[in-house]
């Protein structure tokens, strides 16, 4: 849901028109192109005259579906979250697949000004993997607090947030990861475990599908803050990361890569140059 309506505010912010969920309009004229977003019965469930392009916020992997061009050639262009998600379907859609990431909503994810006493939040979203994390910042006098993925509202995030300096992100993998552009919205720097090797879906790791190497970060760059692999190199790089805490702009990487109005414009010229194929 989070993908159509940034997709629909961003949209709205460049003035372009547009149609939802309005199946009266597009059965009528089967020469427009569908774009649809999320589950993907609703290309499976009815009978589409139109071409389609699907996507984001799919089914997981192609393997579901290895047969999904030749069952609906009217389908021109498949839409995933992100590069290393697109490289994973590359083998079997071939260049009918695209990264798109929705835009993150700048105006509601705002810098958060003010006293900040506390130095990390640690947003988990791998339950009893930060041990090591916190021990080492309790070595170094670190103050911390937590917040655990699926059990805090957008409020709970901002509020912790506007304590904190600075975010630790533990995951596992993001095909686009909302919740850590959202941070680096307002402003602050991550320090992020983006360990890569093998996409871990219990439903499909190791016995349907062994790809790799993922990120937890797939949008990112030096501005954004810094990378370590495992707890290994972790004192390491906070080193590093502590050194250069008030050089990172993680909020202008967001602006200039991932803004509604930037993710809108990129998914509107997906669109236009798809029905000039």
């Amino acid at each position: 849901m989070m993908i159509v309506l940034n997709l629909i505010k961003g949209l709205e912010k460049i003035g372009v028109p547009y149609r939802l969920n309005d199946y009266s309009y597009i059965k009528k004229h089967p020469e427009e192109m569908a774009c649809i977003i999320g589950k993907p019965h609703v290309l499976f469930d009815r009978n589409w005259v139109n071409p389609v392009i699907l996507g984001a916020g799919i089914y997981s992997h192609p393997v579901d579906y290895p047969d999904l061009f030749k069952t609906y050639p009217n389908v021109k262009l498949l839409l995933v979250p992100g590069e290393w998600m697109r490289q994973m379907f590359e083998p079997y859609y071939g260049n009918k697949v695209l990264a798109w990431p929705t835009g993150i909503d700048t105006d509601d994810w705002q810098p958060l000004v003010g006293d900040k006493p506390i130095d990390f939040l640690i947003y988990d979203k791998i339950r009893g993997s930060g041990e090591h994390i916190t021990k080492t910042l309790d070595q170094h006098n670190l103050s911390h607090l937590n917040i655990t993925y699926g059990n805090y509202t957008h409020k709970d995030l901002k509020d912790k947030l506007a304590q904190c300096k600075a975010v630790i992100f533990l995951s596992e993998s993001e095909t686009q990861g909302l919740a850590y552009q959202q941070i680096l919205a307002t402003n602050t720097p991550i320090l992020a475990w983006d360990r890569g090797g093998y996409w871990q879906d219990p439903e499909y790791y190791p016995h349907k599908v062994k790809y790799g190497p993922v990120s937890s970060v797939p949008y990112w760059d030096e501005r954004c803050g810094e990378k370590f692999v495992d707890t290994s190199n972790f004192e390491d790089v906070l080193k590093k990361f502590l050194i250069n805490i008030k050089h990172y702009s993680p909020r202008e990487y967001i602006l200039e890569n991932l803004s509604l109005e930037k993710c809108a414009y990129n998914y509107l010229n997906i669109v236009q140059n798809t029905i000039h194929q």
